[in-house]
């Protein structure tokens, strides 16, 4: 039986080859499946080092799912700006009176397929807590979360499980946090605990 929705946005067989080959060549392995969701998020942990950026796009591209990012406007500069849509990259404005988190949501309520790739972390240095954002864009546009991951210690990429968001934020934090729990980083020490900021912590 096939699907009545047009699954996740594809790339062609030259990009897949290339993240295939990438991943051969580096010693790396894929593992996990593609949903076949025509919208996600998908959240790549944990975060820290620059290497994590060439395996993501590794295993996104061997996986064949075309996904987008976003980052501010002024990044994409003339010069490099078509380089960063290239990789997926979609600009947006960063000021105090945006709301980033409605700006990604109506992005993705524009569109009839769309794949969110976030490092909740936000930095490769020790975050305390994660960025919640990941989450009320999944729950805001009722699409799903799915787990993506770099472990070191196997060299091995993927996707992991699909949460679909319950509206408890902590309840599901620690369904992911269980699941991170046996990833290991490229540098351990640098990973902080899996947790959104309690309410009246500055």
């Amino acid at each position: 039986m096939q699907s009545n929705h047009p699954g996740p946005p594809r790339y062609n067989f030259i990009y897949r080859l290339a993240g295939k080959v990438y991943l051969k060549l580096t010693g790396w392995k894929l593992e996990g499946q593609l949903p076949d969701l025509p919208k996600f998020i998908v959240i790549f942990a944990p975060h820290t080092t620059n290497w994590d950026l060439p395996h993501m796009l590794a295993v996104t591209f061997a996986m064949g799912f075309r996904a987008n990012w976003f980052g501010k406007r002024e990044i994409f500069h003339w010069s490099c700006g078509w380089f960063f849509k290239w990789l997926g990259g979609i600009p947006i404005e960063r000021r105090k009176n945006t709301n980033m988190v409605e700006h990604i949501v109506s992005e993705i309520n524009s569109r009839e397929q769309i794949v969110i790739e976030i490092a909740p972390e936000g930095t490769r240095s020790k975050a305390e807590y994660w960025k919640s954002g990941f989450y009320h864009i999944a729950h805001q546009t009722g699409i799903p979360i799915v787990m993506g991951y770099l472990d070191y210690a196997r060299k091995a990429g993927g996707l992991g499980p699909v949460l679909h968001p319950s509206g408890d934020i902590h309840v599901d934090m620690q369904m992911i946090a269980d699941f991170y729990k046996d990833v290991t980083p490229k540098h351990p020490h640098g990973v902080g605990k899996i947790a959104i900021r309690p309410h009246g912590v500055s």
